[in-house]
C-alpha cells in the first residue's frame, strides 16, 4: 500500500492543531489531515454531515481523539464510534492531557486503541506525534474502507 492516508484530529486547542499537523507535515505522513474542532464535528465528519457532506468517501486511517472538548467530550464520540457497525473498526487514539484513571479506564472500555499522554514541551509532543503518524499511517495496515476512493 504506497498510498498516503488520510487522517482526522479532533481536537479544540489550536497550539495543539498547529503543531499536530506541523509534525505529520516533517514526515509527510498523510495527504490529508481533517481537523475537527470538537466531537460533534467530528461525527459530522464521519457521517457525512452538515460542512462535510461531500468529503470524498472513505474513512480516516485512525482518528487522533482528544478528551477534553466543548460540546461532546472525546468519550462521548468514542462510544458513537465504537457502536456504529461502520465506524468500529477504525482505528482511534486518544492523544489527550487527562492523566486521570477514570478517564484511562473508560476509553479503554469503549475500545479504543491507544491511550496517548500529551507530553508537556513542545518538542516532546511534536516527537510523540511523528511516532504516532509513523505507526498508524504507515505501519499499521488500515481496516478496509479506509483508504480514499
Amino acid at each position: 500500500m504506497d498510498e498516503l492516508k488520510r487522517i482526522l484530529l479532533v481536537e479544540d486547542d489550536v497550539n495543539d492543531v498547529e503543531l499536530t499537523l506541523e509534525s505529520l507535515k516533517e514526515y509527510n505522513l498523510a495527504n490529508e489531515v481533517v481537523v475537527a474542532r470538537d466531537g460533534e464535528e467530528a461525527l459530522d465528519y464521519l457521517y457525512r454531515r452538515n460542512q462535510f457532506a461531500n468529503v470524498p468517501q472513505g474513512q480516516p486511517v485512525v482518528i487522533l481523539l482528544d478528551i477534553k472538548m466543548p460540546r461532546m467530550n472525546g468519550l462521548e464520540v468514542l462510544r458513537i464510534i465504537k457502536n456504529d457497525d461502520n465506524l468500529r473498526l477504525i482505528p482511534v487514539v486518544m492523544v489527550t492531557s487527562s492523566q486521570e484513571e477514570p478517564d484511562l479506564q473508560e476509553a479503554y472500555e469503549l475500545g479504543v486503541n491507544a491511550y496517548v499522554v500529551k507530553p508537556v514541551g513542545v518538542q516532546q509532543f511534536m516527537q510523540a506525534i511523528k511516532e504516532l503518524g509513523l505507526f498508524w499511517a504507515v505501519f499499521n495496515v488500515p481496516p478496509p474502507g479506509c483508504l480514499k476512493n
